[in-house]
């Protein structure tokens, strides 16, 4: 858990009541909405957004990538159902923002990244705001990291044209994954619970997410030239 934050601008103070009032309108989940209340998203954010960094919309980040939109964050961590004894999988550290939630909720947390100064900032970011429960690793060629399974819960902060099997094969039986699935242009944000048999999954939302890039997901040339 985290030593220490720095404190806090009463602006952004303000702002952040207001979110987590707003999203306690659709979250039930106290322990989600106290993980948002303790991380400092404007930690996370470029320097020229962190004053916006509690309206519900997501922001760009460095290498094309993005912060998502905290309603959708809530929700991901809501399906993921994450115990406190939990060890979780994140694909897609981007600015580590959604790493430092999980590791408010769960006992460990692996979040694997496939930009090296993506990976690095988060690390750094992660380790100053005193989350010593997350292990920051660069993405390799296969989906995931296998080297950890089995996981309680994996979520993915990027679009896959369907559920990605290599990631139901790294959870426990009665794991949850949370992954956006669909085209490049719009996903549906879904849930996939692993049985004895497969899997099984329900949609929970639209959403937007950027391509995940691989054997399971799309081309750097597909991804630019969105399909």
């Amino acid at each position: 858990m985290p030593a220490s934050k720095t404190p806090m601008d009463k602006n952004l103070q303000n702002q952040k009541r207001d979110l987590i009032r707003k999203l306690a309108a659709e979250i039930s989940d106290r322990r989600v909405l106290d993980a948002i209340g303790a991380v400092p998203r404007e930690r996370f954010a470029l320097p020229s957004l962190q004053q916006y960094a509690y309206e519900d919309y997501a922001m760009p980040i460095e290498a094309g990538q993005s912060l998502s939109q905290p309603a959708i964050v809530a929700m991901t961590l809501t399906a993921m159902d994450v115990g406190r004894f939990d060890r979780v999988l994140e694909v897609g550290t981007g600015s580590g923002y959604q790493a430092a939630l999980l590791a408010e909720l769960a006992r460990e947390v692996v979040t694997v990244e496939r930009v090296p100064s993506l990976a690095q900032s988060a690390k750094a970011l992660l380790a100053e705001l005193g989350y010593g429960n997350v292990r920051v690793e660069p993405a390799g060629e296969r989906l995931g990291w296998a080297e950890g399974a089995p996981y309680d819960a994996i979520a993915v902060a990027a679009a896959a044209p369907s559920v990605p099997p290599s990631l139901v094969e790294q959870l426990k039986i009665g794991g949850r994954l949370v992954v956006p699935v669909g085209d490049l242009r719009e996903q549906s944000l879904m849930r996939a619970v692993r049985t004895e048999r497969g899997f099984s999954a329900e949609s929970l939302t639209a959403c937007r997410f950027v391509p995940l890039i691989g054997e399971e997901g799309w081309s750097e040339a597909e991804a630019l030239g969105g399909g």
